[in-house]
């Protein structure tokens, strides 16, 4: 993974950029922490080792994990309900630092939003954040299988005519790293989880990031 020098950019070019929403682009961590612990808390779990998994995946593959031997169909109704605990609790919910530049540097250029999310707490949580949602968006609903699962960067490249070779992807956390490596992707890692995982290149947040169009199709991502 090389480090980042503000003198000495590592630039990337790509024919679009898949983007991570939570500690990617929004900080959300507040409240992940206030619904995760207190289900951790019901189920007797430890509240660190939770918050160890939960970033990143779909909760109910999370809590697959954490208790494996749980009922698939109690996992999913958990689920549901901290889906909607998460979207109604919009409170520490802001923008990662430089986040707001970062998406209005990208209008008109070939971007969409991959998030473990579904679609009303990814709208919520953009919204709070006062961020644009990006008109092309993969979310909970759209895939069939979580992240560290590649599914939902190949599922985004495609629907944005990109080979994923040709892709670069914005992520924080474990399992989104994994995934967009296993989808053949670069990942520049954003925040201080990501460069425990492996990305590409790591960023300790968005204004670390300049995005340009360079024509034929193409951007460049400069990183550092």
């Amino acid at each position: 993974m090389p480090a980042t020098d503000p003198a000495s950019p590592t630039l990337l070019t790509a024919r679009a950029l898949l983007l991570d929403m939570d500690g990617t682009l929004v900080n959300s961590d507040a409240v992940v922490e206030r619904v995760w612990r207190r289900w951790a808390e019901g189920q007797g779990l430890d509240g660190d080792e939770v918050m160890q998994v939960v970033h990143g995946r779909q909760g109910h593959t999370s809590m697959a994990l954490l208790l494996p031997d749980r009922p698939t169909e109690h996992n999913l109704a958990d689920n549901a309900r901290l889906l909607a605990e998460e979207t109604a609790d919009l409170d520490g919910v802001v923008p990662v630092p430089g986040a707001p530049e970062f998406m209005a540097s990208l209008a008109g250029l070939p971007h969409a939003l991959v998030t473990s999310a579904d679609v009303a707490l990814s709208t919520a949580r953009m919204a709070a954040a006062g961020l644009p949602l990006p008109e092309i968006r993969v979310t909970a609903e759209s895939v069939g299988a979580s992240k560290p699962d590649p599914e939902g960067f190949l599922k985004g490249a495609a629907e944005l005519g990109a080979a994923p070779g040709d892709c670069v992807v914005f992520e924080d956390s474990s399992a989104g790293i994994e995934a967009g490596r296993a989808a053949g992707m670069r990942v520049v890692g954003v925040g201080p989880r990501a460069g425990r995982y492996g990305p590409d290149v790591v960023v300790p947040d968005l204004r670390g990031v300049r995005v340009t169009a360079v024509g034929g199709g193409w951007v460049q991502v400069a990183v550092g």
